[in-house]
């Protein structure tokens, strides 16, 4: 994998948070650094740690899995990017939805790191085999999660619900995870 897959991987699965992290914004209304930067880095954090997670339960059956790999992939990043799409045309309440609650936010963080887990697994199958060869997309992961979430609070402060009803982040999501899953059925098939 580049450092290119990387970080486009990193963008795509950062648009869950992004779009949570808009809807928390339009919810504070004003800035609270402190909620802000505590919301960013536990979702860099839960992305991070997700794949790694993900990658190293997967290696442990490695061996059953090696002639079907790249299907696994490409079906799970297609799963995924499918479910993105369908998730963006779904008009979201966000009354229950109170970021300043840090029960509220891990749940947030972990429901928003999912996809995360599966991308994981998803790496073991691309044949990422040693953990050094894996940091790489790790770093890109949390970091771009953490600059993506904190972007996403400061849009949503500041441009409110207009703002997040006209962009369909996990659109966007949705449809690069199906590109890159697409992509390594092709390279592994051909």
């Amino acid at each position: 994998m580049t450092h290119i897959e990387s970080w486009i991987i990193a963008f795509a699965l950062a648009m869950d948070c992004f779009a949570v992290s808009i809807a928390s914004g339009v919810i504070f209304k004003q800035y609270k650094w402190r909620k802000m930067l505590l919301i960013s880095f536990l979702f860099g954090l839960f992305q991070a740690i997700n794949p790694l997670l993900g990658w190293t339960g997967t290696g442990y059956c490695r061996h059953f899995i090696e002639s079907v790999d790249h299907w696994i992939a490409f079906g799970i990043l297609l799963y995924l990017g499918i479910q993105m799409i369908r998730d963006s045309f779904k008009d979201e309440e966000h009354k229950n939805l109170n970021p300043e609650s840090l029960r509220m936010i891990l749940i947030m963080a972990v429901a928003t790191s999912i996809d995360a887990f599966a991308v994981g697994i998803s790496f073991s199958c691309m044949g990422i085999l040693q953990l050094s060869t894996l940091l790489y997309p790790l770093m890109a992961i949390g970091v771009t999660s953490f600059l993506m979430s904190m972007t996403g609070l400061l849009l949503g402060i500041r441009f409110g619900k207009g703002f997040a009803q006209s962009l369909r982040a996990e659109l966007c999501g949705g449809v690069i995870l199906i590109i890159i899953g697409t992509k390594v059925l092709i390279e592994h098939t051909c």
